[in-house]
Parts: C-alpha cells; sequence; structure tokens
C-alpha cells in the first residue's frame, strides 16, 4: 500500500471531520461530535492553531489523521498532547495507523517535548497492544477528568 503523510491543510478539514465522526462511532458515542467544519478550519487555520494536525492519504483520499495540541507539564515542560489518532474503519489493521503513530512521535520530537501523552479506552485491546509494543506507558492508576460545557456553567453559577 503507498501512502504519505503530511501536515493537514484546511482543504483537508471535511475529510478529518469525517474521520472524527466515524472514531465516534467506534467509541460508541455516535452523538458526541459538536465540532464542526467551520471550527476545525478556524480553530487550525489561524495565527494561533489550537491544534497540529497530521493526514495520511491512500491514492490521494485521506484515510487517517492525528491530532495534537501543546501542554504544559510543571514536571516536566513543554509536552503535546495526542488528541485523537484516527484510521478509517476499511484501512485499519493494514498499518496506516502505526506508520501516523509513527510521524506523531517523529514530529513531535523535532518540537523538543519532553512527553506525548494520550488516552486509550480500556476496551480497545489493539490499540492498547500497539501503544505497549511501541514503548508507551499506560498509566492504569489515573483517572481521565473531564468538566464538560454545562459542567463548567454549573460551576459558575455556583461561585
Amino acid at each position: 500500500m503507498n501512502f504519505t503523510i503530511r501536515k493537514a491543510v484546511k482543504e483537508d478539514m471535511s475529510r478529518v471531520l469525517d474521520l472524527i465522526n466515524q472514531l465516534a462511532i467506534f467509541e460508541k458515542e455516535p452523538d458526541a461530535v459538536e465540532v464542526t467544519l467551520q471550527d476545525l478550519e478556524n480553530d487550525g487555520f489561524n495565527e494561533n492553531p489550537a491544534f497540529e494536525c497530521l493526514i495520511a492519504e491512500v491514492n490521494g483520499k485521506v484515510e487517517g489523521t492525528a491530532i495534537m495540541f501543546h501542554r504544559y507539564s510543571t514536571w516536566k515542560g513543554k509536552i503535546l498532547h495526542l488528541e485523537d489518532l484516527v484510521v478509517s474503519e476499511d484501512m485499519r489493521g493494514l498499518g496506516l495507523g502505526t506508520a501516523l503513530l509513527d510521524e506523531v512521535v517523529k514530529f513531535d520530537h523535532t518540537l523538543g517535548v519532553k512527553r506525548i501523552n494520550w488516552e486509550v479506552l480500556n476496551w480497545n485491546a489493539p490499540a492498547i497492544n500497539l501503544y505497549e509494543k511501541k514503548g508507551a506507558q499506560i498509566l492504569r492508576d489515573w483517572n481521565v477528568v473531564h468538566l464538560n460545557e454545562k459542567g463548567i456553567k454549573d460551576y459558575i453559577s455556583k461561585l
């Protein structure tokens, strides 16, 4: 299989949004995606982009994406968070995800980050196996904490 991995451009965001929706279905949250094409275009392609995005193309079609953003660790310094790594359903299991992860790590290394963070669902055994095989450490004793939009509003209302 011939593929190319490159930095995304604004025109890729429609297909990236399709992949985000595919991921939501895969993760059993089909109605959870609120981000719009306009959000992705505005947030990722302005003077101060909110995220970095790599895409994987097969025969000229975007079949995978990795979306990352900068964070700062008070213990380590500059880190990057890999928000999502998605490969289209019909391309899974062919090595495209591994190649995309390899490029994410190389890209992040050029930025001089001290750590790359991401999350994986505990039932996604193929992803967990890949990450551990690549040397990633799965921190099973940490819990992810979210305060969603409604939670933020409720919190503020009680101040």
